[in-house]
């Protein structure tokens, strides 16, 4: 079992309840009231809906500098009192896939500031970024992004994403949900 493989089981079980999802984008998927996230491939189990996969990997469009900036404020997953979450699927078009990774790199931090915007967020948001185009190309995302982050921290965190949404990294995107979670006592 890969330590770096990822597995996202929505439907009736699991350690975080489903409080919203809103597909911004795209095709929705299958209503579910729970979800888990399992270190590396399993066997859905009944009542699973579906199963998004990704793999985590080195960080693509980032400079050194901000590398060890990132990774001097961004907080473990797991904190006690993290106990909202968000899972975001995002799949971007064939001209995002079209473009060199300097271009790319162009568009996600010096256009769209991307990582700056991220930054201001931390240390409140921690979040883990899963590469399903790595498994191969029939996922149906190219991108599964796991944030964790306490209650007060919610108006925070949707500030976040409706700053990076506004972006012309986002006229890339053609499917995102945004799956809201809540993890009980």
């Amino acid at each position: 079992m890969s330590a770096r493989l990822f597995s996202f089981l929505g439907g009736t079980t699991g350690a975080w309840q489903v409080v919203t999802v809103n597909t911004l984008i795209g095709d929705a998927l299958p209503e579910v009231q729970r979800l888990d996230l399992v270190a590396g491939t399993v066997t859905p189990p009944d009542g699973a809906a579906w199963v998004l996969r990704g793999i985590t990997s080195s960080e693509r469009y980032v400079t050194r500098s901000e590398k060890d900036l990132l990774v001097a404020k961004q907080p473990v997953l797991g904190r006690a009192e993290a106990t909202c979450a968000a899972l975001i699927p995002i799949r971007k078009t064939a001209s995002w896939w079209g473009l060199t990774q300097d271009e790319r790199r162009r568009v996600f931090e010096d256009g769209s500031r991307h990582i700056a915007t991220g930054l201001r967020y931390l240390p409140a948001v921690a979040r883990r970024l899963h590469h399903c185009r790595d498994i191969g190309e029939h996922e149906p995302f190219d991108f599964l992004t796991w944030f964790e982050y306490s209650p007060a921290d919610a108006p925070p965190f949707d500030r976040l994403l409706a700053e990076l949404r506004a972006t012309d990294e986002w006229r890339y995107v053609d499917r995102e949900i945004d799956i809201r979670l809540v993890r009980e006592a």
